[in-house]
């Protein structure tokens, strides 16, 4: 039998397992709380994921509800006459190959912008993006400015440059539900120490598209 002495102990014993095992209780239940708090606040920050710098994207339009778009003629701000124009047809050509939207043929676009008989096609009204819009089919309209096209020096060094910026505008109310801008090319630190002439336009010119179609599709 056990001596009175003995059971004391024993009982202080038992006593301080239950008072260490409430607080571990408690530590877990405080933990899980923890990594609850810590998962929602991941969560929310996954969910309020903003556009790139330098992008507008209007948060109400469905983007992939677009299946139709057409490409207005490019308004040129460079020197070179037919920058707008070459750049317009890597941007439809490179849009197309994506396989995310049909782009309609320049030849169409033309005679939807003569039946609506739109004055400045580069920079269309809402009123007539609406207008042009049914007549051609199309969910969107994209316009675009060519701000620099062709070869920049500095120093002794030259480079190819291309800078654009896009518009696109939903066909139902004409207003504008996505923008941005992209600049590629130029004359480099390598450009200046060790001389070269960086990339053909025409790859500068794919670069500044590429960077542009990223920005659309969200990449």
């Amino acid at each position: 039998m056990m001596s009175g002495k003995t059971k004391t102990h024993l009982g202080i014993i038992l006593l301080l397992l239950l008072v260490a095992a409430g607080c571990a209780t408690r530590s877990t239940k405080s933990s899980e709380v923890s990594t609850k708090s810590s998962e929602v606040s991941t969560k929310s920050s996954k969910g309020s994921t903003k556009s790139p710098k330098g992008v507008f994207r209007d948060p109400t339009m469905d983007f992939g509800s677009l299946q139709t778009v057409a490409v207005m003629p490019f308004n040129n701000l460079t020197r070179e006459s037919v920058a707008g124009e070459r750049v317009r047809d890597v941007f439809m050509t490179m849009l197309q190959a994506t396989g995310a939207v049909y782009v309609i043929p320049p030849g169409e676009v033309g005679r939807g912008i003569t039946r609506v008989t739109i004055e400045r096609p580069a920079s269309p009204t809402p009123e007539e993006v609406i207008k042009f819009a049914k007549v051609v089919s199309a969910d969107a309209v994209f316009t675009g400015t060519v701000n620099e096209y062709g070869e920049l020096r500095s120093g002794t060094s030259s480079a190819n440059v291309v800078s654009v910026s896009l518009q696109m505008m939903e066909a139902q109310t004409g207003k504008i539900v996505w923008s941005a801008s992209s600049l590629k090319g130029g004359v480099t630190t390598s450009d200046r120490l060790f001389g070269g002439g960086g990339e053909p336009m025409n790859a500068t010119t794919q670069k500044a598209v590429d960077d542009l179609l990223d920005k659309l599709f969200g990449k």
